[in-house]
């Protein structure tokens, strides 16, 4: 089950939900379209696997800097990370809940929706880190920690995008730094 959802996941992270058919994905899997559909319900069904798949295993580098004991080099791991996860040989460039959130249509909205709340999961997680960094004392007071992994949110975004439009892995360390010439002092 979990080399399946790693070929979809490839599929889809290429081509989004909607530019992904259903031909393209049972030929990945290995599997026909009456299979593909007893076993997960539908393409959204597949999709949403492959989003719990994706979280779980390729965006293990979040929790790892989330544990780092200071919010400054905390947030540095997760920016650099980023910058190495979405220049991976192995993947497409960029991030899927980014990609797939820009390519969809009205049509799947509930794709849409879901790709966005996970983003925002992603930084509600950065939000409290940042929190109990402030109520540690390690912030300074006049810093919003909901302001600040907002920005650091739409940085990562950006890293995203700029990635999927060929950016390379020195390009995206840059912007990484760059950001954190913004740190609070």
């Amino acid at each position: 089950m979990d080399e399946a959802l790693d070929r979809a996941l490839q599929v889809f992270w290429r081509r989004g939900y909607e530019g992904a058919s259903v031909a393209e994905l049972t030929h990945a899997i290995g599997i026909n379209p009456p299979s593909l559909y007893a076993a997960f319900g539908n393409k959204e069904g597949l999709f949403r696997k492959v989003l719990e798949r994706y979280v779980a295993v390729r965006t293990k580098f979040w929790d790892d800097a989330l544990a780092t004991p200071s919010p400054r080099d905390m947030v540095e791991r997760l920016l650099h990370g980023t910058a190495d996860f979405m220049t991976e040989a192995c993947n497409p460039p960029g991030c899927m809940l980014v990609r797939g959130t820009i390519a969809c249509s009205d049509m799947a909205q509930d794709v849409h929706q879901e790709l966005i709340g996970r983003r925002r999961e992603g930084e509600r997680r950065l939000c409290e880190r940042l929190m109990s960094a402030k109520a540690a004392g390690e912030l300074p007071d006049d810093l919003d920690p909901a302001d600040f992994a907002r920005f650091v949110a739409t940085v990562l975004e950006g890293m995203s995008i700029h990635a999927a439009g060929g950016a390379s892995r020195d390009d995206l360390h840059k912007i990484a730094a760059t950001a954190m010439r913004a740190w609070p002092v």
